[in-house]
């Protein structure tokens, strides 16, 4: 049965004013024109598209539009969604960063935090994750392992090395059964395993499993070299592409599938055409490049 309230709420309520109304955050830095980007928290992105009228969650399949997005937050049902947006018709967001004063996190040393971090050993909870969780075989741990790019914190969780336009470390992705995030006061810059100075192709994905997942599935080719980005796109990240990128190098988007993959794609389409010599785009079969791997 046809419901006119709902077509209403639909046309009248902005998913930008849903999330500022609910405490979510622009992030600025990494919106653009056409796709506003809220964080609601630690590994909580919601991205918003088609001027306000539709979302999605990067982080996993979550999508729709408003009416979906009020139960994406809130629980409940669709009347309990029609009930929580009334009040937000005809409201236009705000569309601005927060100015909520919060205590910045304590700058990271993360050079000197990464060579006291435990490194990962056979047997330990990370790599019973890698390999059991993950799908990742022996060989590409130890290939990690062997360039200093991983460490392993509390519950098995395995940080993955970033590092900045010197080859500095600046962060780390954190993943493992109970987390998903990255280093408290770090900065993500990117993740990368082989000789990026001397690639000729340069596979850039969304998360390290995913560029050791590709690489696995590619067994390793010689003059390519694997990057995530971290799931962004900052000025940083930006930055150690243009200085890093060889100008003879081939860059590949190979960015989850979706519209999260999509926009970046799109941006690192725009940064190769004045970085490197050439551009491609592969897209997974499956959702992403470990999904592939293991099959899920």
């Amino acid at each position: 049965m046809h419901d006119d309230e709902l077509d209403e709420l639909r046309a009248r309520v902005d998913c930008r004013a849903v999330l500022e109304n609910a405490g979510w955050e622009l992030d600025a830095a990494e919106s653009t024109a056409h796709a506003a980007k809220y964080r609601g928290g630690p590994a909580q992105i919601v991205i918003v598209t088609h001027s306000g009228k539709g979302w999605f969650d990067p982080l996993n399949d979550a999508r729709g539009d408003v009416l979906a997005l009020a139960q994406h937050l809130w629980g409940g049902t669709l009347g309990h969604a029609r009930k929580a947006l009334r009040p937000l018709a005809g409201i236009s967001p705000e569309m601005r960063p927060s100015h909520r004063e919060k205590a910045p996190p304590a700058p990271l040393d993360a050079a000197k935090a990464w060579r006291r971090a435990h490194r990962v050993a056979p047997g330990s909870q990370g790599w019973a994750y890698m390999m059991g969780r993950r799908g990742l075989p022996v060989a590409t741990i130890e290939r990690a392992l062997g360039a200093d790019l991983l460490r392993e914190g509390i519950y098995g969780t395995v940080w993955a090395l970033h590092r900045d336009s010197a080859g500095k470390p600046c962060g780390w992705e954190m993943r493992g059964p109970q987390y998903k995030g990255f280093a408290k006061g770090g900065d993500k810059a990117l993740f990368w395993i082989g000789e990026l100075s001397s690639a000729q192709r340069i596979a850039v994905t969304e998360s390290w499993i995913d560029a050791l997942s590709l690489a696995t599935l590619e067994t390793w080719p010689n003059s390519t070299a694997y990057v995530s980005t971290g799931g962004g796109f900052g000025p940083r990240t930006a930055d150690a592409m243009r200085q890093l990128l060889p100008r003879t190098a081939r860059l590949v988007a190979a960015t989850d599938q979706g519209r999260g993959g999509e926009l970046l794609a799109d941006r690192l389409h725009d940064l190769a055409a004045t970085a490197c010599a050439g551009f491609g785009r592969l897209r997974p079969i499956a959702k992403d490049w470990n999904a592939q791997l293991t099959g899920r």
